[in-house]
């Protein structure tokens, strides 16, 4: 058998795996993250609905397999956003992207649920690197506990404050994104 052969069973593998993906992002966008079911996943990939048993135990790992894309792209934007930008321009950024993903507000329902599987440990991996892009981008550092404890408590402001803008929330108190940016930016930003 040449390796090229015993590739392909991976590479179809993975290839079904990121269909699945992509329609259950449709899936989620049209029906919303919270509603997504393992049997429209399947329908809108052209799959049976237990074919998707092969790659996902449950509703909960699909939604956080779902999240840990949307973390490595929240990790790749704030990189992005770069250092020049400082704490102001990384949260900006951080925060366009965050008031779209819907997926990460259901992930953390899912949370409780997972099995600490590898589901779970992806979801994990890609938390601690979109928070060590946070601290590289914004130039906040992460040399001890305390700076630790600010670039979560920043990331944890950034979410909240996604939440509230997507739900109209932020407005109807009467503050809009860029002025708590700012605050943000005011409190924790490096001299």
């Amino acid at each position: 058998m040449s390796i090229k052969t015993a590739r392909r069973p991976r590479e179809g593998k993975a290839a079904s795996r990121a269909s699945i993906l992509e329609a259950a992002r449709r899936v989620a966008a049209r029906d919303g993250a919270r509603d997504l079911s393992l049997r429209g996943v399947a329908a809108e990939a052209g799959f049976a609905p237990a074919a998707l048993y092969g790659y996902f135990r449950n509703k909960d790992e699909l939604l956080l397999a779902l999240a840990a894309d949307d973390l490595s792209l929240l990790a790749r934007t704030m990189r992005e956003a770069g250092s020049s930008s400082g704490l102001a321009g990384v949260s900006a950024a951080a925060l366009s992207l965050l008031k779209g993903a819907e997926t990460m507000a259901a992930a953390s329902a899912a949370l409780p649920g997972a099995s600490g599987g590898d589901a779970e440990r992806l979801f994990n991996g890609r938390l601690i690197a979109a928070l060590k892009a946070l601290s590289d981008a914004s130039g906040l550092p992460a040399d001890s506990r305390e700076s630790q404890c600010d670039i979560v408590l920043v990331a944890a402001s950034l979410a909240g404050l996604a939440l509230l803008a997507r739900s109209g929330r932020l407005g109807a108190l009467g503050f809009s994104p860029e002025e708590i940016l700012q605050r943000l930016d005011g409190r924790f930003a490096t001299p």
